[in-house]
């Protein structure tokens, strides 16, 4: 297969990867239609209808670029989070931000530090820029701190990743604890804290704004892709300080937004009302996640998050035996971490009932399916 013969040596030298197999292609892949999509951490409660109302308000004006500068979804967020606008960044959700970071901070060669089997966009972003990952095993399930900081200062690191609460084991650190780390790495190295999950943390687990407002080397981003129900909107945002803030205008995409994404992002955070009622409804079906693993003899972990990753008991093998049976026989789609000791873990998303319901009839016949074929 021919391809264009100047594409630089760091594109020629990367392999043809994406971080995510999607539903749609599995669908395609296996000739099924998935019946039960609990595998991407998408909401399937969907955003409140006072924001579908608003997108299609805003619909017809979908001839029209969005504002470059986002200032009404900046001031929204500003008075919710209690922030200078000015703190602000908005960006095509967080997969696109991690993007921009990573090309702000990252030239060929340089180490990034992150854990083995976090986030696997992070990464795909990092070896696009020719960065040099440097990963730390997690322990117990959770991302380890004191290594993440230990691999900083041995690499002298310009940028360190790190999720909270976390995917894809859905473990979380005190929010103590997470001011702590900060506040011990090096004013050198940009810390990118992930809280894409931070409105199903509970309580103490996510730092005050103003904890960290005053690092220049400190950026959160956040999401409306997951409780918010808009994940195929593509809004996300950055807090850090202005100046931090500020250096994302020399690279992004100033017409990247979305006109109808953005209406929808300003309204999802009128109504927290629903925000709210979402947020029940998905600690609901995490604990019956929980139950339906327990009931077939696996073993569920905490979980922070909206999914439940589910100890197998074995292997990776095994795991991604069930993955693959949950789909092929049932149209069921799940997702499982990708390296060992996580990957011994199914992950399932949070859901409405009827996806819960068909989770609770296929699981046990996988289950049997596959130790009767041992």
């Amino acid at each position: 297969m021919s391809a264009f013969s100047r594409f630089t040596p760091l594109i020629q030298s990367l392999p043809s990867t994406i971080p995510f197999v999607g539903p749609e292609a599995i669908e395609r892949q296996r000739g099924r239609a998935i019946a039960a999509r609990i595998g991407a951490n998408e909401s399937g409660f969907g955003p409140a209808e006072s924001v579908v109302q608003a997108m299609r308000e805003a619909a017809t004006g979908t001839w029209k670029y969005a504002d470059p500068e986002n200032h009404d979804l900046k001031q929204a967020l500003a008075a919710r989070l209690g922030v200078p606008a000015a703190n602000i960044a908005i960006g095509e959700g967080i997969d696109g931000l991690l993007g921009q970071i990573v090309r702000l901070v990252i030239e060929p060669g340089m180490p990034v530090v992150t854990s083995l089997g976090a986030y696997p966009t992070f990464n795909y972003h990092v070896v696009g820029h020719g960065g040099r990952l440097v990963t730390v095993p997690y322990v117990g399930d959770r991302e380890d701190l004191d290594g993440l900081l230990a691999a900083v200062e041995k690499e002298n690191a310009p940028l360190v990743y790190f999720a909270n609460p976390d995917n894809p084991m859905g473990s979380w650190w005190d929010a103590e604890r997470i001011v702590e780390f900060a506040r011990a790495l090096p004013e050198t190295t940009l810390f990118i804290l992930d809280e894409a999950y931070c409105e199903t943390a509970p309580a103490g687990a996510l730092p005050a704004i103003n904890s960290l407002i005053d690092m220049p080397n400190v950026v959160r981003t956040r999401t409306f892709s997951k409780a918010y129900g808009l994940a195929g909107s593509r809004v996300g945002y950055v807090i850090t300080t202005p100046g931090t803030a500020q250096a994302f205008d020399k690279i992004r995409n100033h017409f990247g937004m979305n006109r109808i994404g953005v209406a929808a992002a300003v309204a999802a955070l009128a109504d927290q009302d629903y925000l709210n009622s979402v947020t029940a409804r998905i600690a609901h079906s995490r604990e019956r996640i929980a139950e339906i693993a327990r009931r077939n003899g696996l073993s569920p972990l905490v979980s922070a998050t909206n999914f439940v990753a589910i100890d197998c008991g074995r292997d990776a093998v095994y795991a991604r035996a069930i993955v693959d049976t949950l789909m092929s026989d049932h149209g069921i789609f799940i997702r499982m971490p990708g390296v060992a000791p996580l990957n011994r873990c199914i992950r399932v998303s949070t859901g409405p009932e009827a996806e819960m319901d068909l989770l609770e009839a296929a699981l046990p016949q996988v289950l049997a399916k596959l130790a009767g074929g041992q």
